[in-house]
């Protein structure tokens, strides 16, 4: 399997403090370490509940991550804890809310030593309640690679406008625009960008839609998806 590189336009971002490269990442030699270390910043970043940790099952259920660790992946993710933990990286918090007993990673950063802290000197307990399950998966293809993917190379003058629609509608309406061009056989951009425009002027009626793209198509159909307009 290869990469196909990162696509253009606006992509998520995950923060990565520059001490992980200049400080941390020298002294790791343990490839899962490496994997669980930016696996962290990445999970904790698309966390929005004010105390952010996570626990052993948080990366053992994620298939993606899991996969990534080799042949051996609950010892790799054992191993990779321990030495994370070992480090300094990880902050671990063993505590027992009723019978069963839990066990907590904060990241060393200053909001995770003081949620570290507040359950030391038990001022803090998880509910489970905050946890927002989140998982590796593919990020939704942005306007960039779906028009590459569904009309054709990008021109300036087209990158333009896509980057003009990007910042207009929302990423779901964009998408399913691209998949009802597609659907109808109607591969130009002027075509999507009409469904967008009468979706945000008059907002989303589904049986109106149907009919109205279809029109769409019929007045679009001669300009031609090689064109890209």
């Amino acid at each position: 399997m290869t990469f196909d590189g990162f696509p253009s336009g606006k992509v998520r971002l995950t923060p990565v403090p520059a001490q992980f490269f200049s400080e941390l990442l020298p002294q790791i030699d343990h490839l899962g370490e490496i994997k669980l270390t930016l696996y962290v910043f990445w999970r904790l970043d698309r966390m929005e509940q004010p105390v952010r940790y996570l626990q052993r099952q948080d990366f053992a259920q994620d298939e993606r991550f899991m996969q990534g660790l080799g042949e051996q992946p609950e010892k790799a993710l054992y191993e990779a804890l321990e030495l994370a933990v070992q480090r300094g990286t990880l902050l671990q918090a063993d505590i027992q809310p009723g019978k069963q007993a839990e066990r907590l990673y904060f990241l060393n950063s200053p909001r995770g030593r003081a949620a570290y802290q507040a359950v030391l000197r038990g001022e803090w307990l998880p509910t489970g309640d905050e946890q927002i399950a989140v998982e590796l998966a593919p990020e939704a293809p942005n306007i960039f690679r779906l028009y590459e993917e569904n009309i054709g190379p990008l021109t300036p003058m087209i990158a333009q406008s896509l980057a003009e629609a990007e910042d207009t509608y929302p990423a779901t309406w964009i998408e399913e625009a691209f998949q009802i061009a597609v659907e109808r056989n109607a591969r130009n951009w002027r075509y999507v960008e009409a469904i967008l425009k009468r979706w945000y002027d008059e907002g989303r009626d589904d049986q109106k839609d149907r009919r109205d793209t279809e029109k769409d198509r019929r007045r679009y159909a001669g300009w031609g998806s090689s064109s890209g307009s």
